[in-house]
């Protein structure tokens, strides 16, 4: 996995991406949000209702960010700079990874865990590549639509943390599922045996909680045990998901321990 060299987070990336993470996870956390945002954090220890604080949540970031003011503004760039939050970026990544939505998500992961992407439209050999390029111009591209968009997927991912501990407390790690067409494109670490083996994904993954969700996306269904330290966001997190009913996370990458699943079909 290709690492930045740096990060913003309280581990360096060769750790956050190693299968050794994966099966010892520890907290992870952006540098400084959870305290720049401690009043957020306060109000939302006193609320029992996950749907509440979710609710919660989103004022917050509607007020912190002036999402609620871009009708107000002036030019149509700045209308759309306040219009196209976090929500935007979710809903343009469910269509597709490979978008400049996709992009800005993935160059989030990039620069608060230091993981550089393995494939955005092409396979991502390394930061010189063309390829690379690619995705460094879409992410640009992506960036320039709202305002403050990393600030507030830094604070997307501490309320993800925060929600997943008051909800699954005690727990590290979750049982997710993914399918593929294109297993063989994947880039193999380690045989551990004829059904599980040591993948490598993309900075930031997608997998379902629903095993018979995953057979609806290929012929290959792995399954894996991510810690709840690397889950972004999953679709229950937030009232009126754009994702309510599909059971789906979206994942740090890195290399992981996959098993896969046989078709009972």
């Amino acid at each position: 996995m290709l690492s930045s060299g740096f990060n913003l987070c309280n581990l360096p990336p060769w750790v956050i991406a190693s299968r050794h993470f994966n099966d010892n996870p520890h907290p992870l956390e952006v540098q400084g949000v959870r305290p720049a945002n401690r009043f957020l954090f306060k109000k939302l220890d006193g609320i029992a209702s996950a749907e509440e604080r979710g609710t919660v949540f989103n004022d917050y970031m509607s007020v912190k960010f002036q999402l609620h003011h871009w009708q107000a503004q002036q030019t149509d760039t700045a209308r759309k700079s306040l219009k196209n939050s976090y929500l935007r970026y979710l809903r343009g990544w469910m269509m597709d990874s490979n978008s400049v939505e996709g992009a800005v998500l993935k160059g989030w992961v990039e620069s608060r865990m230091g993981i550089v992407p393995t494939f955005h439209k092409a396979r991502i050999g390394g930061i010189q590549s063309e390829s690379y390029y690619t995705y460094v111009m879409d992410r640009t591209a992506g960036s320039k639509r709202t305002n403050a968009i990393n600030s507030q997927l830094d604070i997307l991912y501490e309320f993800c943390q925060y929600e997943l501990a008051r909800r699954m407390a005690g727990e590290r790690w979750i049982t997710l599922y993914r399918g593929t067409f294109d297993a063989g494109d994947y880039d193999v670490v380690e045989e551990l045996g004829k059904r599980e083996k040591i993948v490598r994904f993309n900075n930031l993954v997608s997998f379902t909680s629903v095993e018979e969700r995953a057979w609806e996306f290929g012929f290959t269904v792995w399954e894996i045990r991510a810690p709840l330290s690397k889950i972004f966001f999953f679709n229950d997190l937030l009232p009126n998901s754009i994702m309510k009913g599909e059971g789906e996370y979206l994942v740090i990458g890195g290399e992981y321990r996959v098993r896969q699943i046989m078709c009972t079909i």
